[in-house]
């Protein structure tokens, strides 16, 4: 299992000219996302993300770090705060037990996947207008997930001198555009040594400002479940 720490930023002119002179192009390829969670968003109100990529099912979900802008004392400066860490699985059997764990709170006598589609629902939770009902694999159509959020980026991603920090260049179809600094550390590895090589970057690309800037989910949210995305804002998940 790894953590995955990365701080997204605007990419200008300036940071793209820069970037092509410290790093190297090593892959533009197109993929499609489809996020999943219950009618009520059980699992996103827990900062808990679940998708499909090319296929491939992966779950992020918060590390013991304190999010929403808090510091910690082994972390004060400001650049930390504007990094992101998540614990990402992609093994199906651990994806399913971490589920399990979190989930396992909520009613047995929840409605099956197969009224998702009913028009009536709860003030937070998805219409029929707004929720993919077709089943998914067994284990996720038990647990009464559906799909919320399908789009499509593109992606160009760079490599950089310094070991292990990558960029990537995401532009989604639905007309959102974000870079990412990310470096990816095994689970107990030293986070410190991380988002120092991320405030490094960032501060050759001329990533400037303590403003955190909204990820590809986060504008997705904003535009298409406004009530949901302030709700998330509230509880210091987004």
């Amino acid at each position: 299992m790894s953590i995955e720490v990365e701080r997204k930023f605007v990419c200008n002119a300036n940071s793209l000219k820069t970037l092509e002179e410290i790093g190297v192009c090593v892959r533009q390829h197109q993929f499609q996302d489809r996020y999943f969670d219950t009618p009520q968003f059980d699992l996103t109100l827990r900062d808990v993300w679940l998708r499909q990529r090319k296929g491939c099912w992966e779950l992020k979900c918060p590390t013991t770090t304190v999010k929403g802008g808090e510091e910690l004392q082994d972390e004060p400066s400001k650049a930390a705060t504007l990094c992101t860490r998540y614990k990402e699985i992609t093994n199906v059997a651990d994806i399913h037990l971490k589920l399990k764990e979190v989930l396992k709170d909520i009613s047995e006598n929840k409605s099956p996947i197969s009224e998702c589609c009913q028009t009536s629902t709860d003030h937070h939770g998805l219409g029929n207008a707004e929720m993919n009902c077709v089943p998914e694999e067994g284990w996720a159509s038990a647990m009464n997930l559906v799909c919320f959020a399908e789009f499509t980026t593109m992606r160009r991603t760079f490599t950089l001198e310094e070991d292990g920090v990558n960029v990537d260049l995401d532009d989604a179809d639905f007309g959102y555009s974000v870079g990412e600094i990310e470096v990816l550390i095994p689970e107990g590895g030293d986070m410190q040594a991380a988002l120092d090589k991320i405030h490094r970057t960032a501060k050759k690309l001329g990533v400037a400002g303590d403003q955190a800037v909204d990820g590809k989910m986060s504008v997705y949210l904003q535009r298409n479940f406004p009530a949901h995305y302030a709700r998330l804002l509230s509880q210091h998940i987004l």
